[in-house]
């Protein structure tokens, strides 16, 4: 049993070594079983709220996402995988659901087509967002769910305008390696670290960053984000 390279399996990419030759990396097939634009029923934010117990967003501390190896016994290697706290998700609340749904909007988290992929690119099943029952990236669903969430928030509303559809295997992109959730006083703070790379000009990197924010008016702002400078190395394709 191979272990593939630290670089791609830290992306989570699976190289397939009878086309090592090629350099061609794929990520694993998806059931095409799910429309680009569901359609779900949220609570409703207009209404009210005296206290942030009674939408459960309660003091706690998280660690939402991590990564595990996993043995893929048909290419004969190990790859790194995303894992998820799956009991967290159960009992997550909207807030928290909204937070974490915008940070997971920026970076790649196992993003594959479900499928072949539409003309639209409205096809795109990430991983997170899966967890999270806000259907395909960039979908009706998800950016619906956000702005209605971040509604108050004109900044995070124009960012979800470029709201990026890359998948896994693209020559620049860039993947979570760790999520910690952190919620006290009607505030989520989101820590993640991420690792990218960019196949064409033979560079990855690595950062850190904090988002941080508060619930108020029955809604969600940004109110802090802090970022890492990345640190950038070089390296060249490792093939078996």
């Amino acid at each position: 049993m191979k272990k593939l390279s630290k670089l791609f399996a830290h992306i989570g990419w699976v190289c397939i070594p009878a086309l090592a030759t090629m350099l061609a990396c794929q990520s694993s097939p998806k059931k095409d079983t799910e429309t680009a634009h569901a359609t779900s029923s949220y609570p409703d934010t207009t209404q009210p709220v005296n206290n942030t117990d009674s939408i459960g967003l309660q003091d706690r501390s998280v660690k939402f996402l991590w990564r595990e190896d996993q043995v893929m016994e048909e290419y004969d290697a190990t790859v790194s995988t995303i894992v998820l706290d799956e009991a967290y998700v159960d009992r997550i609340s909207d807030p928290e659901k909204a937070a974490l749904g915008y940070v997971a909007t920026f970076i790649g988290n196992e993003c594959a087509w479900d499928g072949k992929a539409t003309a639209s690119r409205s096809n795109l099943k990430c991983k997170i967002l899966t967890a999270l029952n806000l259907g395909y990236q960039c979908s009706d669903t998800h950016l619906g769910f956000l702005r209605k969430w971040f509604r108050d928030d004109s900044a995070v509303l124009k960012k979800l305008e470029s709201c990026p559809t890359i998948p896994d295997g693209a020559t620049s992109q860039e993947t979570f390696d760790r999520i910690d959730v952190t919620v006290a006083d009607g505030k989520i703070a989101i820590a993640y670290e991420v690792t990218g790379i960019n196949t064409r000009e033979g560079k990855q990197w690595t950062w850190k960053a904090t988002d941080l924010f508060i619930y108020q008016n029955n809604g969600l702002k940004l109110v802090k984000a802090e970022k890492s400078d990345p640190v950038i190395t070089d390296f060249e394709w490792d093939v078996p």
